[in-house]
């Protein structure tokens, strides 16, 4: 496991947004791992193993509300911590991110701040529950 606080695995088209996401949780000592799309996170989490996924809603191919469902109906996935980061939070969104059991939102553009302190908090709640 090393020092890495917990293990994130940023998924979002966008590579602007993407290595944004990356940058500021590697400062913060998270293990970081990427991937562009949620067919692209699919292929990759059980290689990855993250404690928590950033997932962006509105993505070609697989967007965020069916990577997440996914995510959930699978046994391997369904503890990993899902953070949604959407460009809007209104309440029917968050309505079927609570059906599909998304763990916390994040609306777009948000602080940076804001981003850390949701994934420490997530990262830290996979970890008691994994140890528990």
């Amino acid at each position: 496991m090393g020092d890495a606080l917990a293990r994130v695995l940023v998924v979002d088209d966008n590579e602007v947004i993407r290595q944004l996401i990356a940058v500021n949780l590697q400062l913060e000592g998270f293990e970081v791992h990427t991937a562009v799309d949620g067919e692209d996170c699919l292929a990759r989490v059980g290689e990855v193993q993250p404690d928590v996924i950033t997932l962006d809603i509105m993505m070609p191919r697989l967007d965020g509300w069916v990577t997440a469902s996914r995510l959930r109906e699978d046994a391997a996935t369904r503890s990993m911590r899902v953070l949604l980061i959407t460009a809007r939070a209104q309440e029917d969104d968050v309505r079927r991110g609570k059906e599909i059991g998304v763990d916390a939102y994040l609306t777009k553009p948000f602080d940076p701040t804001e981003l850390i302190r949701l994934v420490r908090e997530l990262a830290a709640g996979n970890r008691a529950e994994q140890a528990g």
